[in-house]
């Protein structure tokens, strides 16, 4: 329902549009001048609307009156299926409801939503409207829900109304009452971030772990939305921080999907399980790496996650990250130390999978790690840790001072070795085959692709 009534009334004549427009800003005069001219005050506009509902859903009291003591239907339903009553409940038009009643409206109506009377007011806020409903009429059941499974309840711990949420726990209201998805008032509220209404069901003694239909607590649903305050008022109300989705996943997992880094530092200063696994065996690391938040990868190294889980492609972290090229997080990943031999379903080590991305500064990364790895464990008891902790990286080296060397090395393999004659000069220096492999896979690759960005070669190359 939208938040004011939109006019749409090009179906009525213009004497019976301008009655509209009367009863929209209570112009009675007006009105009654149209209504000794023989309007038909029964006139509905394309939305079956009539003037009743302009009038009820502006709050003017004078019109209403004027209408329904020239017996326009009190209980007329627009294609909504809004009537006068349910208007001036959603608007909060206390005293036009109270006139409506005592003409006779149905106060057991409901629009085509399932929205009665307390749901209207419920969700927009309106406390008087609502005791008035609860205290002086009858037959108003507390937890009648709509056709979302609904009650009021949940509309207003969803909007984040407190004073409602409130007065309907003060009424005795269900607190854990759920709707079609199995939401619980809680859940609503966790999930859009109201903090006062999260802490108040709290405190009613709600059962935390309630799950909806895809396996979510209000705790998933507090972290996927970024609601810091809430997870925290969940966490020292005593929830299970573990407890998993239908998918297997933890509020870790969903954290890490967002890259709320807060939630997840605090996720994991109660004792989340920082290595738990979705079904598709994917650590929160394996999230976060995929989604490329580096500051999560910092946070979950910091905190000793297991670098080396396999996803169900047996993907490690370092796989995904050189899958996608992802440098910043790859040289995190390395200079905390992971085995570079594990391999995917494809027997593909994360130095296969960058070299056949043709991301060539990362699979470098890749074999200046795996070198490096060997030198520190053929020189474990080196005095140089704590400096080489601090200035350790894999990336391209630019400094000024290694640009000589640098530059002699680049002569000697472009000018002055004979083709294949690099391999041996790899070897020499200790590379693996599988390093030169990746090498030669990149060198290639970039050799196709000038080739083939060449307009002046005579034919594209497919394979070298």
């Amino acid at each position: 329902m939208e938040s004011a009534l939109v006019s749409d009334d090009e179906i009525l004549l213009f004497t019976e549009r301008a009655f509209h427009n009367a009863a929209k800003t209570s112009n009675t005069m007006k009105m009654l001048d149209l209504i000794s001219k023989g309007v038909d005050v029964r006139a509905k506009n394309s939305a079956d609307r009539t003037a009743l509902h302009w009038a009820a859903g502006a709050g003017h009291e004078q019109a209403v009156k004027l209408l329904l003591e020239h017996d326009v239907p009190v209980d007329e339903e627009d294609t909504f299926g809004m009537n006068a009553l349910l208007l001036a409940a959603w608007f909060g038009h206390l005293r036009v409801l109270q006139i409506l009643v005592n003409a006779g409206a149905k106060i057991s109506c409901q629009n085509k939503d399932g929205l009665n009377l307390l749901h209207c007011a419920a969700q927009k806020g309106h406390i008087k409207v609502m005791e008035f409903i609860m205290e002086d009429l009858e037959n108003i059941k507390l937890d009648k829900v709509d056709k979302m499974g609904k009650a009021a309840f949940h509309l207003a711990a969803e909007q984040g109304n407190i004073e409602v949420v409130d007065f309907l726990i003060g009424s005795g209201c269900q607190h854990s009452l759920k709707d079609k998805e199995e939401n619980t008032a809680l859940h609503l509220a966790a999930k859009n971030g109201h903090t006062e209404v999260v802490q108040k069901i709290v405190e009613t003694g709600v059962d935390l772990s309630d799950k909806n239909v895809e396996g979510f607590t209000a705790l998933h649903l507090a972290a996927e939305g970024g609601h810091l305050d809430c997870v925290k008022i969940l966490l020292e109300a005593g929830c299970d921080v573990n407890a998993q989705t239908e998918k297997g996943m933890n509020s870790l997992h969903y954290a890490a999907s967002h890259g709320y880094e807060e939630i997840g530092r605090t996720l994991i200063d109660v004792g989340i399980n920082i290595n738990a696994v979705t079904k598709q065996n994917s650590s929160a690391l394996h999230v976060s790496v995929l989604q490329n938040f580096s500051s999560m990868v910092k946070l979950f190294i910091e905190c000793e996650c297991d670098l080396d889980i396999t996803d169900y492609r047996l993907q490690t972290p370092l796989h995904i990250a050189a899958e996608h090229g992802r440098q910043d997080i790859a040289e995190m990943i390395l200079i905390a130390g992971v085995n570079l031999k594990l391999q995917d379903k494809q027997g593909k080590t994360s130095l296969d999978v960058a070299a056949r991305g043709n991301h060539i500064n990362l699979a470098d990364m890749i074999i200046k790690a795996d070198r490096f790895y060997k030198w520190e464990k053929d020189n474990m008891n080196s005095d140089s840790d704590s400096w080489m902790a601090r200035h350790l990286t894999f990336r391209q080296d630019h400094r000024l001072e290694t640009q000589h060397i640098r530059s002699v090395i680049w002569r000697l393999a472009t000018k002055y070795l004979k083709p294949n004659e690099w391999k041996k000069l790899a070897q020499q220096w200790k590379f693996t085959e599988a390093h030169i492999r990746a090498i030669e896979h990149q060198w290639t690759e970039s050799i196709r692709k000038m080739a083939n960005a060449d307009d002046t070669s005579p034919k594209k190359c497919t394979t070298m």
